[in-house]
């Protein structure tokens, strides 16, 4: 029946995984993000979200032309793989999370409409506030041959637990 009220459900609870607060990370702690086939769907949208109207991501002809074997991904596209949200960080930091305060990335190699790539997030520095922390994250991405392609830093901000 569709008035029938559950009380042992509590929408509330309905998580993926219980809160952590800054007092709970640790150095050396790694969230993966699921693995993903940059295809042509994803250039298409990639480009008409971005506005990035250079044919090098978008001409199949022009990029062999200049030696690419397929369109070349703009680095902004390869850099939201490893955005937080794209894996399990914002559900594990549910009720601390204030917000992400930095981003940096190195392009270190082509990425090729087709290829796999496996982003990662690792906790590489944890700094305490009063009520709150950084923390600092190195971000990843390789892919299907294991080359790195891009390495970078995030920042950000949680709430402790308790003040100090």
């Amino acid at each position: 029946m569709m008035n029938d009220i559950d009380p042992d459900f509590d929408p509330r609870k309905h998580t993926l995984t219980d809160s952590s607060y800054f007092e709970d990370l640790e150095i050396g702690q790694r969230f993966l993000s699921p693995s993903r086939t940059l295809g042509e769907a994803s250039f298409a949208a990639f480009q008409m979200a971005c506005c990035d109207n250079h044919p090098i991501h978008y001409d199949v002809e022009y990029c062999r032309r200049r030696g690419h074997p397929n369109l070349l991904a703009h680095g902004m596209q390869v850099a939201i793989q490893t955005a937080p949200g794209a894996g399990m960080l914002p559900h594990v930091l549910e009720d601390s999370l204030i917000g992400l305060l930095e981003q940096s990335s190195k392009f270190l190699k082509p990425v090729y409409c087709g290829d796999t790539i496996y982003p990662a997030l690792e906790i590489v520095d944890l700094t305490p506030g009063n009520t709150t922390g950084v923390i600092t994250l190195r971000s990843t991405v390789h892919n299907q041959h294991r080359q790195l392609v891009l390495e970078g830093e995030q920042k950000m901000l949680v709430r402790k637990c308790t003040a100090d």
